[in-house]
């Protein structure tokens, strides 16, 4: 029987690729959902091709053209966040994919969760922001997350089988586009710089974060809560090849790692058949192709929101919420020519100071921690 698979963020780089991967293994996987926040003519062409039962378009102001579009195809057509919410709660769905963009993909994920769906994580803002609220209640309603990210997938694979043997977890990072390089050069790096990442092709947000190293950062606090880890148990290592994404240290000391091609497309198939592995046509990785691995610690001094990020997540309660939310003010800054590359790491680190931490949080005080931080961010901008 296929599993019925919803796709939150359709449109972006985890979206198109999971479609990809529905595509070629179309006698296992069927699309019974498509969301996508403004891209709606992508989004258009994905529901004529794929037919889902339903589509959603965020933007509101979208709505008339994509209804108009899909007017003659069997596919129901809405709008709205609210939607969204509400559409990932259809009896028909075996498997979420949360793959938007930041903190939008709190609340459908949420959603989804209380509804009972798997949830295949690509969404990492989701557990940085409420990552205790998230794991309780998944616990509560018996809801497996499958991570997606490829350092989580990875821990997630080496975990299979021993879970509860874990001493260390080593997460891996690329280095992105500027490792190596002195604080003195990334002064005055450009966004057209930072936008080339040297092995993977993902979204500009995402591809800033990992220019910036903050990307890791949110996945050592996404690997917290999915792994039930102390801080200590967490660190990062530069493997400027991405071919090991990630380690496990078992309490005897043992260590395994999971490697492949990077490719996103291979965690998007393991999450989709776990807890069973299929044969694939992808490529194979091959030793002579790579014939140095090479391993290196972060810098503190040129890449300040890695340990921006270790220091949310020793401070707990709301502290992870409001580094996401000036994160997400800075880079759309950043990207927009109003900060240079350093202001990314300012405006996050006086926001972080500025805001006042709520230790044992509700939903709504995350909601207002979001709030109040992207207000102060904002603040900080040059007009």
């Amino acid at each position: 029987m296929k599993k019925r698979i919803a796709i939150l963020g359709s449109t972006g780089s985890i979206g198109t690729q999971s479609l990809e991967v529905i595509g070629r293994y179309n006698d296992l996987f069927e699309v019974e959902v498509l969301t996508a926040c403004n891209n709606v003519q992508l989004l258009i062409e994905q529901a004529i091709l794929f037919k889902p039962n339903a589509v959603v378009i965020a933007n509101e102001e979208r709505y008339r053209e994509l209804a108009e579009a899909l007017k003659n195809y069997p596919v129901k057509v809405y709008c709205g966040a609210a939607a969204m919410e509400q559409v990932v709660r259809m009896e028909t769905i075996d498997i979420v994919l949360a793959a938007l963009v930041g903190y939008s993909g709190l609340m459908p994920t949420l959603e989804a969760i209380r509804a009972g769906k798997t949830i295949a994580l690509a969404n990492k803002e989701t557990l940085v922001v409420a990552g205790d609220l998230i794991t309780r209640l998944a616990r509560e309603k018996n809801v497996t997350i499958i991570p997606v990210d490829s350092e989580h997938s990875a821990i997630f694979q080496c975990l299979v089988g021993e879970p509860d043997a874990i001493e260390k977890i080593y997460l891996t990072a690329s280095g992105g586009p500027f490792r190596g390089k002195s604080r003195e050069y990334l002064e005055t790096v450009t966004k057209k710089e930072a936008l080339k990442h040297p092995n993977w092709v993902m979204g500009a947000k995402i591809t800033i974060d990992s220019a910036t190293l903050m990307n890791k950062g949110l996945e050592v606090i996404e690997a917290r809560w999915l792994f039930s880890l102390d801080p200590g148990q967490i660190d990062v290592v530069i493997h400027p090849q991405s071919v090991l994404h990630s380690i496990v240290q078992f309490t005897d000391g043992s260590m395994k790692a999971q490697m492949g091609l990077p490719d996103m497309k291979l965690p998007i198939l393991y999450a989709f058949t776990y807890p069973e592995r299929i044969k694939s046509d992808f490529p194979r990785f091959s030793f002579i192709d790579y014939p140095k691995l090479s391993f290196e610690s972060p810098d503190p001094e040129c890449f300040p929101n890695l340990f921006l990020a270790y220091h949310a997540m020793r401070t707990g309660g709301t502290m992870p919420c409001i580094m996401n939310a000036s994160n997400e003010i800075a880079v759309d800054a950043f990207l927009n020519d109003r900060i240079g590359f350093y202001g990314i790491s300012s405006v996050i680190e006086r926001t972080m100071e500025k805001i006042a931490v709520v230790r044992n949080p509700g939903l709504d005080d995350y909601r207002e921690a979001d709030r109040e931080a992207r207000s102060y961010a904002c603040s900080l901008l040059p007009s």
